[in-house]
């Protein structure tokens, strides 16, 4: 079966019933990657707000065991209240039954329920569980893609039991992730970054025979440049990663100068910028998933900002952007009088954009399907 798109569905159709929505959550207040990250599922929340569809949001933050205050969602409510103009309600409690009660007396047409995993069923991916918390409403939203990677109740076991769709994020992430997997035109160059190779290692696979040009980065460069024969030094590397095959790759470029701190490469150097810049510039479709150096601190940032900076000025490569580090260091560029790039797409998954890149079917999206 196809999934179904709550854009394609007659919202009307909607009027008068209960629509769970899951949502991710999992951010941190003032960081800019989770500030876009929360941004991006106001799209989903405005239509269900002028079709008057009474919306019960879910989703979780971070990984507790128990009920944990410091973790609770309470702070969303208003948050989320303002940037739809609307109120909504918050229902801290953690029984599904007194939720249910509540949900029935709370005049507000949004209500935020408390974190999921706060319930031992959520991450078990729990069927009593998922039964009972469908049973909150009458059709279920996913617009978690960046926990969509993750088989946990409110992700894919309760599909089984209502009329399930994927909301606005979810399915411009599938789309055009899809489109930089199947419909890239050539040149294609994929960025790789970040500390371990070993959450990279199929989206290396995936794309290994399809891109005219992988420009590594952080960790990942130095896993390639010591297997390599290159001295590495203290420096960051992946001593489990099985790159033998691969390692003598000549689509597959590592620095040739970099800044070191410490005796550690921390960024990759002005050569290697501007040959990284100059393949980035000639692109058609551009793929990037982790920064090139210590970004954060004092000295390590121009690798980064360089390939921020030649991602936004090509115009005409459509370009995927994804991973938690790499929309943090956006702010790298911020202050940079560039204008955004509408071919752009930025990601709000981590390790599921990584999943999705690397060919691997991902149980949020496939419950959908069934």
């Amino acid at each position: 079966m196809q999934i179904k798109y709550l854009n394609r569905l007659s919202i009307h159709k909607l009027k008068g019933k209960t629509a769970l929505l899951r949502v991710d959550l999992n951010i941190k207040a003032g960081d800019i990657g989770d500030v876009y990250r929360l941004s991006a599922i106001i799209p989903t929340l405005a239509l269900l707000k002028n079709a008057k569809v009474k919306t019960i949001i879910l989703s979780h933050r971070g990984r507790p065991n128990g009920p944990d205050p410091s973790l609770s969602l309470k702070n969303f409510a208003p948050l989320l209240a303002k940037k739809i103009r609307a109120k909504v309600a918050f229902i801290p409690d953690y029984n599904l039954k007194t939720i249910k009660e509540k949900i029935a007396k709370t005049k507000e047409s949004f209500i935020l329920l408390e974190n999921l995993r706060f319930f031992e069923g959520e991450k078990k991916n729990d069927m009593v569980f998922a039964k009972e918390l469908a049973s909150l409403g009458n059709v279920y939203i996913n617009d978690a893609f960046a926990v969509s990677h993750r088989a946990n109740a409110s992700v894919e076991a309760i599909t089984k039991f209502l009329p399930s769709y994927a909301g606005l994020l979810l399915e411009k992430e599938i789309k055009s992730l899809h489109k930089a997997m199947k419909q890239y035109k050539k040149p294609l160059v994929l960025i790789v970054g970040g500390a371990k190779i070993e959450d990279k290692a199929g989206i290396l696979q995936y794309f290994l025979k399809k891109a005219d040009f992988i420009l590594l980065g952080g960790g990942v460069a130095n896993t390639f440049a010591r297997a390599r024969g290159r001295e590495i030094k203290e420096s960051l590397f992946d001593a489990k990663a099985n790159i033998e095959k691969i390692k003598n790759r000549k689509n597959i470029i590592i620095p040739e100068d970099n800044v070191w701190k410490n005796d550690m490469i921390a960024d990759i150097g002005p050569k290697a910028r501007t040959r990284y810049v100059k393949i980035i510039k000639k692109a058609k479709t551009i793929v990037w998933g982790g920064p090139m150096g210590k970004f954060e601190e004092t000295g390590c940032k121009e690798g980064t900002r360089a390939v921020w900076r030649a991602i936004l000025k090509n115009k005409r490569a459509f370009s995927v952007v994804g991973g938690g580090e790499t929309t943090a260091s956006f702010s790298l560029i911020k202050k940079l009088k560039v204008k955004a790039n509408p071919h752009l797409f930025l990601s709000t998954g981590g390790g599921a954009m990584l999943d999705f890149l690397s060919g691997q079917k991902l149980p949020g999206i496939e419950a959908l399907k069934k």
